[in-house]
């Protein structure tokens, strides 16, 4: 499929109720044609892995072609410098977690980027950096809990930042790191109580949502 092609089909699809429904959840609704992220993998899946037509799409100012960008994206094919061009174009946070959930997160570099983004400034570009955290926890199996263990004081010290996005994006990473095994869990648990017990109103709401639902585990 073209580039042109694409953009066509897309354009097609535009839902102004979905677009009003997107909204009250957050979305961003710059450039926002309302379709469903189920039609967009649909589409990925007919489309195939296409890297050259995936930064096509994200340069278009469309939200769903952003989307659509991270589904047929190829991670070899990310370059450091690709991946700093496209969390500056992040606006929305779905956007930001479906680029990380199916694309960054498959990078080599992805783990050092975790890191290194929780000490931006601007929103998303920090939310990405924990949405890594959160989705390297459930795709990176080949990881050693090292890894995991080494997010855990980025998080502590990260956990008082109390923009919506990113204290959400630090709830989830916590909550995701504890549910990778019983090892990783104890010590999830551990800073979520440390954290629930804080006076700092962000770092209890963090904590206290995190310790709740690990302990129902």
């Amino acid at each position: 499929m073209t580039y042109s092609e694409a953009i066509k089909l897309l354009k097609s699809k535009r839902n102004k109720k979905n677009i009003a429904g997107m909204a009250r959840f957050g979305i961003n609704e710059k450039g926002t044609l309302g379709i469903s992220t189920v039609y967009l993998r649909k589409l990925a899946k007919k489309i195939g892995k296409d890297h050259k037509l995936a930064e096509q799409l994200w340069y278009s100012g469309i939200h769903e072609a952003k989307i659509l960008a991270a589904f047929i994206g190829e991670p070899e094919k990310v370059t450091p410098a690709q991946f700093e061009k496209w969390i500056k174009d992040i606006d929305s946070w779905d956007v930001c977690d479906q680029v990380c959930g199916n694309l960054f997160d498959r990078t080599k570099f992805a783990h050092a980027k975790a890191k290194e983004l929780t000490r931006r400034k601007p929103e998303f570009e920090k939310r990405v950096g924990f949405v890594l955290m959160a989705t390297l926890a459930v795709h990176d199996k080949k990881a050693g809990d090292e890894k995991f263990l080494a997010f855990l004081p980025y998080i502590e010290k990260h956990a008082t930042d109390e923009r919506n996005f990113v204290r959400k994006a630090v709830n989830w990473a916590l909550r995701q790191i504890g549910k990778r095994n019983l090892a990783l869990r104890r010590e999830a648990i551990k800073l979520a109580a440390k954290l629930k017990a804080s006076e700092n109103k962000t770092s209890h709401w963090i904590g206290q949502d995190a310790y709740r639902e690990l302990i129902s585990k």
